[in-house]
């Protein structure tokens, strides 16, 4: 009971134990060590942070289900009176500090967060048999339980939208008022918390466990992981819900690929009591981000950490309590160490499995291959030590292949991001790749980027049917020809990048010629020397502002050390889409030679060559402009066009060079 005389009395809480004195003496002081089933594991401490919901357990006096809540600033010792009378009767009182935890409340487990959910269950049970899901992950659903997470709008939207007017229980009742069932209470709670509370790091450092007790974490709207938890249990269990903090090792921020876990849990999160089954969440990595380079918090709502199924959520948590895995089998902390950890955004952005399926991968004659499978078509690309080298990713209908050629021997660091249905390519997957063989003959271009080879992104873009399904050409001769399919209203670009040699950012796309036929693009490509080159890929729509998006390249290969063809001639933005060249291809043409010309014009009404003298080219029967200059006394040779009869006014569409005397 609460005596209360006026406004400044202390409160002073009592609690009766009443029971016959036969019995106390025939107990003993077993029941004094006898464990509640209901009550958390003992465990290591507050937490304290790392970023991003990393923290450290610190040994503490007196745990018990709040370990935390003690404050050493206030030393005052509590009372215990205790007194029988004839009869056998014993009644015991405690006094205590206001904002200390009732020492008879922790040894008797009848706290306020423990009074009982609505059905008047009064200690959580622990985790059995029919909470385990099976393992591996059975690719059926990210949640432990069914859910339409478009059922939750309106209760998100109102929640998110609750602010703090008093104290915890007023929080509470005004986030019940649009929740009508247990689920949809948890809901509104996890939804509150993630929106509202910051990831406070200078706490988590300090380790101050003022940031652990609830009425602070309202004040300050901050907190670390085992604020988070502790928060999210209280909140609950005032809302009638059964709720658990479970403590244990995270794979979150600092984690390293294959790093081993001993000694003091690092993480803190919670299980809820829904539907006769145990279900998991993490608020902490649900509410956002820590930034490892600013050590700023951003609120990033996250939904997989809401009921996520077990089979997924041991990537990375493993709670001190195997049964709090909820798994069959569950996993031992070598497995945990040893699996390969997929991030929350792997399953957000649809992916369903990748391959290998350890984080440490040992290249094969210097070659690693990796593949992820996918729901949907997904753009993906990676990164090998921080740069989108020495790789070919390709897009598949439902997922990707890359293969990876580290340029060392040694440790190297592989990263797979995913777009998915945003604008932002996040990360999914980490391996770590051991070289020890380094195939020199493997050396691919720097501005080889992803994807190579086309794929339903380039159909998506306009391009379709290629003539070359396979990303790499080979050319024995150092010329080839690539065509395929343009959507109405498409304008491609294209050009060569190679590491060395003769292409210049000015000349990279005087390797190829562009042609146009019946609603086919054709690029007639010639190499300046043998080697491997990357031959880019852009589209943009004609009506619209703007550059040109990439969408694809092919790596072209050539062994042939006699090849030196030179550039194509240099074409003017008067060069219709629909032209076509036939001769001359080459553009440098020989000195003191009459050279033949021949190409394909439309909507012209006359057209002549120029070099030191004027050559009017004719129009054939097949629709043809044909005729001959001599390059004699001039370094240039330029084709011109009248498109209007009725002006006198030539355009530049072709540009040639001479070679010198």
């Amino acid at each position: 009971m609460e005596l209360k005389k006026d406004s400044n009395t202390v409160s002073i809480d009592m609690l009766l134990i009443v029971h016959s004195e036969k019995r106390r003496a025939a107990q003993g002081t077993h029941s004094d060590r006898q464990a509640d089933p209901g009550a958390l594991p003992h465990r290591r401490g507050g937490l304290q942070g790392g970023g991003n919901g990393i923290q450290k357990w610190q040994k503490i006096e007196g745990n018990g289900l709040y370990g935390n809540l003690a404050e050493k600033q206030h030393p005052q010792q509590t009372q215990v009176i205790t007194s029988y009378d004839n009869q056998g009767t014993q009644l015991t009182v405690e006094v205590h500090p206001r904002d200390t935890m009732p020492e008879l409340l922790k040894k008797f487990s009848l706290d306020k967060r423990l009074q009982g959910d609505k059905n008047g269950n009064t200690r959580p049970r622990q985790p059995g048999g029919k909470d385990a899901h099976a393992y591996p992950w059975d690719r059926s659903s990210l949640k432990s339980m069914p859910l339409d997470l478009q059922q939750f709008e309106k209760l998100d939207t109102y929640a998110s939208q609750v602010t703090v007017k008093s104290g915890l229980d007023e929080l509470v009742n005004d986030l019940l008022q649009e929740a009508h069932s247990d689920l949809e209470r948890v809901r509104a709670i996890w939804i509150w918390i993630c929106h509202h509370i910051e990831y406070d790091i200078e706490a988590a450092q300090e380790k101050d466990r003022q940031a652990f007790k609830p009425s602070n974490i309202l004040q300050t709207q901050k907190t670390n992981c085992d604020g988070y938890a502790g928060l999210f249990e209280k909140m609950c269990r005032i809302a009638g819900v059964q709720c658990m903090t479970v403590p244990g090792y995270s794979k979150g921020f600092g984690y390293q690929t294959g790093q081993s876990f001993s000694g003091e849990f690092d993480h803190a999160w919670n299980a809820v009591y829904l539907e006769g089954r145990w279900h998991l969440l993490d608020s902490t990595w649900g509410s956002g981000l820590v930034d490892t380079t600013t050590s700023k918090f951003t609120f990033l709502y996250n939904e997989f950490y809401f009921l996520t199924h077990p089979a997924l959520f041991i990537e990375d948590h493993f709670p001190d309590n195997k049964n709090w895995q909820l798994l069959k089998p569950p996993q031992s902390l070598r497995q945990f160490e040893n699996n390969m950890y997929h991030k929350s955004e792997f399953y957000n952005k649809g992916m369903l499995s990748a391959h290998p399926e350890t984080p440490m991968i040992r290249t094969v004659n210097g070659k690693a291959t990796i593949t992820v499978e996918s729901c949907a078509p997904t753009l993906f690309m990676f990164m090998l030590n921080g740069k989108q080298e020495h790789g070919l990713l390709r897009l598949q209908q439902n997922g990707m292949k890359l293969d990876v050629y580290p340029p060392t021997m040694g440790t190297h660091k592989l990263q797979i991001f995913a777009k998915g249905n945003s604008d932002i390519y996040s990360s999914v997957l980490e391996y770590t790749l051991k070289c020890n063989y380094v195939d020199v003959g493997v050396r691919l271009p720097s501005e080889l980027h992803q994807p190579v080879g086309p794929s339903w992104f380039s159909e998506q873009m306009g391009i379709r049917k290629p003539s070359h399904p396979d990303p790499i050409i080979h050319t024995s001769d150092g010329r080839c020809s690539i065509s395929f399919g343009v959507e109405e209203g498409i304008s491609v670009l294209a050009s060569l990048h190679g590491d060395d040699g003769p292409i210049t950012e000015e000349t990279q796309r005087r390797y190829i010629f562009q042609l146009h036929r019946e609603k086919r693009t054709e690029l007639k490509v010639q190499l300046p020397h043998a080697g491997k080159f990357a031959l880019k890929i852009f589209v943009k729509k004609r009506q619209e502002p703007g550059n040109y998006a990439f969408v694809f390249n092919y790596l072209l290969c050539c062994s042939n050390t006699k090849v030196n063809w030179p550039m194509f001639p240099e074409s003017f933005g008067n060069w219709g889409q629909d032209n076509e060249l036939l001769e001359p291809l080459s553009g440098v043409l020989p000195a003191n030679r009459n050279v033949p010309f021949k190409l394909k014009l439309h909507g012209v009404a006359k057209a002549l060559v120029k070099g030191q003298d004027t050559w009017p080219l004719t129009l054939n029967s097949e629709g043809y402009w044909e005729g001959s200059c001599s390059t004699a006394g001039c370094q240039e040779v330029y084709v011109m066009v009248l498109e209007n009869a009725n002006h006198n006014f030539y355009s530049y569409i072709l540009k040639y060079k001479v070679n010198d005397q």
